[in-house]
């Protein structure tokens, strides 16, 4: 028999046959419930702190709803190697609890292949998680901030109260006679504006205090009142109102908040590499280090992850209890907490990245594929496992016919 092209072999080991299919139709319910219930548990905690500081400074819905946004994507890189790790131990035990797996094995189909999808999944995964801890959640980390910053430094909106003149700046001045609703309702407002060399005169019945949509500015709506305007040397004017809008630019946009980059957290993968060559002396070079070699072991463990799980998944017919996830969820904890642990060390110049870092990676790598070696049977197995010194026994001579 002639044998395929490699590039035809190759081609048709990599294609997704009908066994990889069904395994990752069965694995994307649980993963995405997985997904659901873990972001919902990390975010549980950080929604009611935030939503007590948005409540006290007088915020809106849609501050809630960006700084909401700019939280997701660090969860998500919590949350994503859990839920990886919880829908492939489901999927292998219910399939082993089905014979499932007995039946696959006893056709000739090995645990490393029936492994492969999961395998592949989890490369997917590794990709997103590398993109996520490199270049997403720098940016996000540093939008959280910059809201958070301006939300609890709004100025003196927030701080309205009955009867008190508020000058955000030297040309304005606003008060009303009774406020309500933690400092955004006022009743019978009077405002003076002495900018753009006038005077504007501006009062009432009621008022809507709000942090604009910019971040950077007080937005009032005012509502049945009168604008009176006075130039030097012209007539005043007056102006009836039902609904007007008024702007107060009370943090200046440019220096609203810092410049990104004076924390390593929040620098991307490609400037933490420039950083380290350019030996920039905004942050020290240990915590660039440390930094870097963090992110990228963590998101070069994702893909071990399903080999963990399906390692671990598998279960005696007559066990009752299997503390295989118990296990998977120690060891994952028990990494992050490991590359944790050299981070601060690699930060504090105590000891080297390869040692704190990457060695609690090849460790908890090398475990994993120990462990589905072990289950799958091919550890040890081999012409090349005998018994030391044992040597041939010879035939027994045919005793001569009498």
């Amino acid at each position: 028999m002639t044998r395929a092209p490699f590039p035809s072999a190759l081609l048709q080991r990599i294609t997704p046959g009908t066994l990889d299919r069904y395994l990752v139709r069965q694995m994307a319910p649980p993963f995405l419930i997985s997904l659901a219930v873990v972001m919902t548990a990390l975010l549980l905690e950080r929604l009611l702190v935030l939503l007590n500081v948005l409540a006290a400074d007088g915020g809106t819905l849609k501050i809630f709803a960006g700084l909401l946004a700019d939280l997701i994507p660090h969860y998500l890189g919590l949350a994503l190697p859990a839920a990886i790790c919880v829908s492939v131990f489901a999927v292998v035990r219910r399939m082993s609890q089905n014979n499932e797996i007995d039946a696959l094995m006893a056709s000739g189909v090995s645990l490393l292949r029936i492994a492969r999808p999961f395998i592949l999944v989890g490369a997917v995964m590794g990709l997103m998680g590398f993109s996520l801890y490199g270049f997403i959640q720098p940016y996000a980390r540093y939008d959280f901030r910059q809201a958070m910053y301006f939300a609890a430094h709004a100025g003196w909106a927030p701080h309205l109260q009955s009867g008190m003149f508020a000058t955000p700046s030297s040309t304005l001045m606003l008060t009303a006679d009774r406020v309500e609703g933690a400092g955004t309702h006022l009743h019978h407002v009077f405002i003076r504006d002495r900018s753009e060399g006038l005077e504007r005169d501006i009062s009432a019945e009621s008022g809507t205090l709000r942090i604009a949509d910019d971040r950077t500015s007080v937005r009032l709506d005012l509502k049945h009142g009168i604008i009176v305007t006075e130039r030097e040397g012209e007539t005043p004017t007056l102006v009836l109102f039902d609904t007007t809008t008024r702007l107060f630019n009370t943090v200046s946009q440019t220096h609203a908040f810092r410049l990104r980059g004076n924390d390593e957290r929040e620098l991307t993968l490609f400037e933490l590499l420039h950083d380290l060559h350019t030996r920039d002396p905004t942050i020290r070079r240990p915590h660039l280090v440390a930094e870097l070699h963090f992110r990228l072991a963590r998101a070069l463990a994702i893909p071990f992850i399903p080999i963990l799980a399906c390692a671990l998944a598998g279960m005696a017919k007559r066990q009752r209890r299997n503390l295989g996830l118990a296990i998977a969820a120690i060891s994952l904890v028990g990494f992050d907490h490991a590359l944790q642990l050299g981070l601060s060390l690699v930060a504090s110049r105590a000891m080297s990245p390869w040692l704190v870092i990457w060695g609690p990676f090849v460790l908890f790598c090398g475990c994993c594929i120990w462990l589905i070696a072990q289950r799958s049977g091919s550890a040890g197995a081999g012409p090349l496992r005998r018994r030391p010194f044992a040597r041939p026994r010879p035939c027994p001579a045919a005793s001569p016919s009498s």
